[in-house]
């Protein structure tokens, strides 16, 4: 699987929260196709089917991102 560079990922996420507090805010409908279209290009860009899913893996990808998952482990 062809894998997107860090930096293009890195700007999608930005993009796409900073669209998600545009729409909180007014709920056009051109910020909710931009969204949209966000959200398309970081599942292809991950490998996966939803929005949710491809923020993670996303996030993954970038330099200085956990190699392994803590979120299970007793504090």
């Amino acid at each position: 699987m062809l894998m997107a560079h860090p930096a293009v990922l890195k700007n999608l996420i930005e993009q796409y929260e900073t669209l998600r507090i545009l729409h909180a805010e007014d709920g056009s409908e051109e910020v909710r196709r931009r969204m949209d279209d966000i959200a398309y290009t970081l599942c292809v860009s991950t490998g996966t089917r939803d929005v949710d899913a491809a923020l993670i893996a996303a996030r993954h990808q970038l330099p200085g991102a956990r190699t392994q998952d803590d979120s299970l482990l007793a504090t």
